[in-house]
């Protein structure tokens, strides 16, 4: 009797810590939901016309606010929401939850990174910013009724106090050294008088008003436009001829002439943590130009192999020459460049099932980058819509100034772009079911530009590259990241020159001089960003060349790239969790 009521008694107490256990599992897992919610209840009131992916898209009547009270307010927010997850029990919540756990904890942190670097005084890149955002953001919006036309007029009548808030907080940026390098501005200056137009049927404004929602009668047509091109000519227009004299007339004669972010006040510490943001992986500048140096005598051999197998007979030099240079490279019209692309684009999508076991269901299109960004614009980008928008992703490609725009190029740029880079990661991404809402846009740079250079590659395994020149193309592309490690650490870190980072481009690779310019202007205006690329695709090389090693025969690259993609966007550092998991129940299995 006394050993059955021992046993009795264990057995019971077995049951309430089982039960105990439970609870606070429960518990946490409640925790971590109301905290997800709160954080995107405040992410989409921060963001107008933002909102849960399988909500009604509201058409928001207002813009951001920038000031640096609102900036100090978003801070606060966060701290707040960083303290409340990590009173949550990590080790309570099951396997989805510290994933959850760990993307909300990385996504915070890094979200109060640029808030404590405070880089909305200098909310501009060498070729777009918050000046060019506003023209774009009617092709998020499914216009269907006159609401929907009427909050986006609303929206068009903020704009001035937008600008002017950004204005502002520029002039702080002027006032404490923290500005973008005259050099970079002698290309975007003429971004600011772009949208400063003389009808309003020019404005890159008015394009929703130029073909309107069939359900619309005729006189609801007419008012909406009148009063679309009256806001347009009467504010918006005056607000852009405002911003282009203060830019010309304040910013940029006070500009400063350094280019590295190391030489701002605090800039050393700022760069350092810009280099482990966009590498999401802790690592030191001094470290990735190293390994940028190594990238791109390894690249370099391999070009030379290329040029080899061409039958091209003379030096290194005179085969960049020739490819800069020879008519039968280039396109005579945008169409012709346009159309090169898009059949490029549908070859790669037919075979995608190669590789390829799961495939988004949004489709993307191919257009030329708007002719008012094209000069100093990249060579081509990808811009993913909302699903629930009246389009799919677009593959922009760039045919301003044709002569510097090679057609050997366009296999591994549609590769990037578009598939199997860019617009496939990112729309499977808002694809995935049963994940917060949080995670349906992360996009972490070193992923997702990492995959995209990543792809390029596939396009060999894909049977894209056809001669030589596409392989040297190829090349290039990859000799570009790599020179990339070398050029933002050395600029950033080191005191390089821009010419020093010009030189390293022209003498290994294939990229048009004009290119080069524009790229590296690009660098020196986005510290640390240019790092990702490289870095993200090597790690990626790394994990598929494990698991290939250790599956054998078991391995399948199809299942390798669906686990690379199962979780949405995710920093480096997590994907070689899941990789080894997914490697570890692979053998077990």
């Amino acid at each position: 009797m006394r050993i059955l009521r021992i046993l009795t008694l264990a057995i019971l107490s077995a049951g309430v810590f089982a039960l105990g256990s439970a609870s606070a599992q429960t518990g946490a897992s409640d925790d971590l939901a109301k905290l997800m919610q709160d954080e995107r209840a405040f992410y989409y009131r921060e963001n107008p016309g933002t909102g849960p992916r399988d909500a009604p898209r509201v058409v928001a009547r207002e813009m951001r606010r920038v000031t640096p009270q609102d900036q100090t307010r978003r801070s606060n927010t966060i701290k707040a929401l960083l303290v409340r997850l990590g009173k949550i029990d990590e080790a309570q919540l099951d396997q989805e939850g510290q994933l959850n756990y760990t993307l909300l904890q990385y996504k915070l942190k890094n979200d109060l990174l640029f808030l404590k670097y405070r880089t909305w005084r200098l909310p501009l890149m060498s070729d777009s910013g918050f000046h060019t955002s506003p023209a774009r953001m009617w092709r998020a919006i499914n216009f269907q009724s006159i609401n929907d036309y009427d909050a986006y007029i609303a929206r068009l009548t903020d704009i001035p106090r937008y600008l002017k808030e950004n204005i502002a907080n520029m002039r702080l940026g002027m006032a404490e050294g923290f500005t973008m390098p005259k050099v970079v501005l002698d290309g975007l200056l003429p971004t600011f008088r772009a949208l400063v137009v003389t009808r309003a049927q020019d404005s890159s404004f008015y394009k929703p008003f130029e073909q309107m929602a069939a359900g619309l009668s005729a006189s609801d047509t007419a008012a909406l436009r009148k009063r679309a091109k009256k806001v347009i000519m009467g504010e918006v227009v005056p607000a852009y001829t405002m911003l282009a004299e203060f830019i010309e007339n304040e910013y940029y004669p006070s500009a400063r002439t350094s280019l590295g972010a190391s030489t701002m006040p605090g800039g050393a510490e700022y760069y350092e943590a810009m280099v482990r943001y966009y590498t999401t992986i802790d690592i030191s500048a001094d470290e990735v130009h190293q390994l940028g140096l190594n990238e791109v005598a390894r690249i370099r051999s391999e070009m030379e192999s290329v040029i080899k197998e061409s039958g091209f007979e003379g030096s290194f030099s005179d085969f960049l020459t020739f490819l800069r240079t020879d008519p039968q490279f280039y396109a005579k019209s945008e169409k012709e460049l346009l159309m090169t692309a898009s059949y490029i684009a549908k070859l790669i999508d037919g075979r995608l099932p190669k590789l390829f076991k799961v495939l988004p269901r949004q489709p993307y299109g191919v257009e030329a980058v708007p002719a008012a960004l094209a000069p100093n614009y990249t060579t081509g980008r990808y811009f993913g819509a909302p699903l629930n928008a009246p389009r799919g992703g677009y593959y922009w490609v760039n045919t301003y100034a044709l002569d510097k725009r090679p057609l050997y190029n366009i296999p591994a740029l549609t590769l990037h772009e578009a598939v199997p880079g860019h617009h496939l990661q990112i729309a499977l991404a808002k694809e995935l079911e049963n994940v917060p809402q949080f995670r349906l846009d992360m996009y972490p740079h070193a992923f997702g530009e990492g995959w995209g250079l990543y792809s390029e590659k596939l396009g060999l395994e894909l049977g894209v590259y056809k001669t030589p020149y596409d392989h040297f193309g190829r090349l290039s592309y990859e000799m570009w990241r790599a020179c990339r490690l070398v050029i933002d650490t050395g600029i950033h870190a080191k005191g390089w020159t821009r010419d020093q980072a010009i030189k390293l481009l022209e003498e290994n690779s294939a990229l048009s001089t004009h290119n080069i310019r524009t790229e590296v202007d690009r660098y020196i205006s986005w510290p640390g960003q240019a790092l990702a690329y490289k870095m993200g695709e090597l790690k990626l090389l790394e994990l598929r060349a494990k698991a290939t090693a250790a599956l054998g025969d078991k391995f399948d690259v199809r299942d390798f790239h669906a686990r690379v993609m199962s979780a949405g966007g995710i920093p480096l550092f997590l994907l070689e969790e899941r990789i080894d998991s997914w490697i570890a129940a692979e053998l077990e299995r």
